[in-house]
């Protein structure tokens, strides 16, 4: 589907490689540009097996990896020809750093007006934070999602993954696609595009901006319960596992009272109703989860299932990669890898009806393809390329596994 479209990946760890990732898994051809030492943190970064870094395997699939050293004149200027040659850019080095080095928006589109630029930083291109560092667990404290998350009389609470940067990456991709979009369709230029590690999880966090601005109540921590849907809630069942309830259709919520038994509730405008319901929110929870403490896992999802009833098991990895659904729709592949034999890794996430998305390949090794790209695509010979060896600016990579 992006056969043609080529994407130069200047960012390290999370939000911003990711976006490129989605943009390579359905074509585009992405060249993930590094520092000959070390490469992007995110090759460090999280479990690793024999040396290699998971993480990066899944992040680096369909890229292919070119060492240049960006501290270095000479290697900013491979870097300014080879995004004469892109479609995309992404970064998230700091503003004034790219302006400094001249791989800023303005150095960038003056070589190449069509340019797609995207910028992803901690707070924004703009305002009195722009210039400081920042990472997702900050995204995730200032957005008001950890202030909101955890038990009511614990700590506010971070999530155990990469939250804001997976949200702002998903921003950031269907944004390129848009500013590709009204180039080639509208005869546009390129532009540049500013998300940052905040606004894009605050979004999703809507809610307790609209209640705050219109009552002025401050969302609060609850558990798992929520104060717009009842029953909601992880229960436990009688053989010691949990599963998960949500009501937030009116509907659902009479079913559950009669898949539990308790068919007098449905008519009950205390329960029946759902702004009544939520002012007898314990009264609700307390009758599902000690019916739910009756039955175990299986027996209480046969019943919901059959009440058609919005429940799920709550499933660790194991048991997720083991379930009907999830192997009859491939959400999972193995690809094979010279590092690591092979890796089962989540499929692209997007099905589409005429095209599949793709992983033909893991995270390659550092500058494996420096000599191919820089032939292929800026036409270096040998020699060029043997000299830029000598002088540390890149790895040609031509050992490179």
């Amino acid at each position: 589907m992006l056969h043609g479209i080529r994407v130069l990946d200047l960012a390290t760890l999370a939000a911003g490689p990711l976006a490129a990732t989605y943009l390579g898994e359905f074509g585009a051809d992405v060249i993930k540009v590094e520092q000959p030492q070390g490469g992007d943190p995110i090759r460090g970064w999280g479990v690793q097996k024999d040396g290699i870094g998971l993480v990066w395997k899944s992040i680096g699939r369909n890229k292919r990896s070119v060492t240049i050293d960006l501290r270095t004149d000479d290697g900013q200027e491979l870097v300014r020809r080879l995004a004469a040659e892109c479609d995309v850019v992404v970064a998230n080095t700091r503003p004034h750093t790219l302006t400094r080095w001249g791989l800023d928006y303005d150095a960038l589109r003056r070589i190449n007006p069509k340019i797609v630029m995207l910028h992803v930083t901690g707070f924004g291109l703009t305002g009195p934070k722009s210039s400081r560092p920042g990472f997702g667990t900050l995204g995730e404290a200032m957005s008001g999602f950890a202030h909101t998350t955890g038990e009511s009389d614990g700590p506010p609470t971070l999530p155990s993954f990469m939250l804001a940067d997976g949200v702002a990456s998903l921003n950031a991709a269907y944004s390129i696609m848009m500013a590709l979009y009204h180039r080639d369709v509208h005869g546009a230029d390129g532009q540049l595009i500013d998300v940052n590690l905040v606004d894009p999880l605050a979004r999703l966090l809507e809610q307790s901006l609209l209640a705050y601005d219109q009552t002025g109540e401050i969302a609060q921590r609850t558990g798992n319960r929520w104060g717009i849907s009842a029953p909601r809630n992880t229960y436990r069942t009688k053989d010691d596992k949990w599963l998960a309830m949500s009501a937030s259709s009116p509907s659902i919520a009479l079913r559950v009272f009669k898949a539990i038994g308790r068919h007098d509730l449905v008519d009950d405008p205390d329960f029946s109703d759902a702004q009544r319901r939520l002012k007898r929110l314990d009264e609700v929870d307390e009758l599902v989860a000690e019916w739910v403490t009756q039955h175990t896992l299986d027996d209480a999802m046969a019943v919901f299932e059959a009440g058609e009833i919005a429940a799920a098991p709550v499933y660790d990895v194991s048991q997720l990669v083991e379930d009907e659904q999830m192997i009859a729709r491939e959400v999972f592949v193995r690809v094979e890898d010279p590092d690591l034999e092979s890796m089962l890794v989540q499929a692209p996430v997007p099905r589409f009806s005429g095209n599949a998305g793709i992983v033909d390949n893991l995270g390659p090794a550092l500058g494996a393809h420096t000599a191919e790209v820089l032939t292929e695509v800026l036409g270096l010979t040998d020699a060029q390329i043997a000299d830029l060896c000598d002088r540390h600016i890149i790895t040609s990579g031509r050992n490179a596994s």
